[in-house]
């Protein structure tokens, strides 16, 4: 498996990989409705092409004999979705396709988020995730993260609390 980040002309195979594993994930407890808006209006094409010319923000591809597997989306500074800390780095997805659950293709690209905290020198990473996804939340707290906060994330006309998550980098600093 090989990680390697995302540039604006890999764009269709972001959006491909962007709405199936979104759906795979979630579309189990989701109206058809809801699914549809938000995976319209968070995948469209201004809204990644915008995301990947942001400075602050990086994609990067799993890859497994030159497909792509999964992904990761990490924010910093301004460009974080609620902390907004530069001390801070957040990982706002990780989504691997169901095919390759359990294949430590999310924990590859987790550590991949952790290398690049430490690179830029961060204090701690944190997550903002869906009360719901049991199997993410047992992820992170194995990874060390424990829960600090909770937020409102808004998928369609429907208001779903996200458990917010830190893991600190450096020691001695809360």
């Amino acid at each position: 498996m090989n990680i390697r980040k995302v540039i604006l002309k890999d764009i269709e195979q972001l959006q491909q990989i962007g709405r199936k594993t979104f759906s795979e994930t979630f579309s189990s407890r989701n109206t058809k409705e809801n699914m549809a808006a938000y995976l319209a209006e968070g995948f469209s094409k201004e809204k990644l092409t915008e995301e990947l010319n942001n400075e602050s923000s990086e994609f990067y591809f799993a890859l497994f004999d030159n497909h792509v597997i999964g992904y990761l989306k990490i924010n910093f500074g301004q460009s974080q979705t609620e902390l907004q800390d530069d001390t801070a780095l957040e990982i706002e997805r990780i989504y691997v396709l169901r095919e390759f659950h359990g294949k430590k293709v999310g924990q590859v690209l987790y550590e991949k988020a952790i290398e690049i905290a430490k690179q830029k020198n961060a204090d701690y990473v944190w997550l903002g995730v869906w009360e719901e996804n049991s199997r993410a939340i047992r992820f992170y707290k194995k990874n060390g993260f424990v829960e600090f906060d909770q937020h409102i994330f808004k998928l369609g006309d429907d208001e779903q609390t996200d458990i917010m998550m830190k893991l600190q980098i450096k020691q001695g600093i809360q």
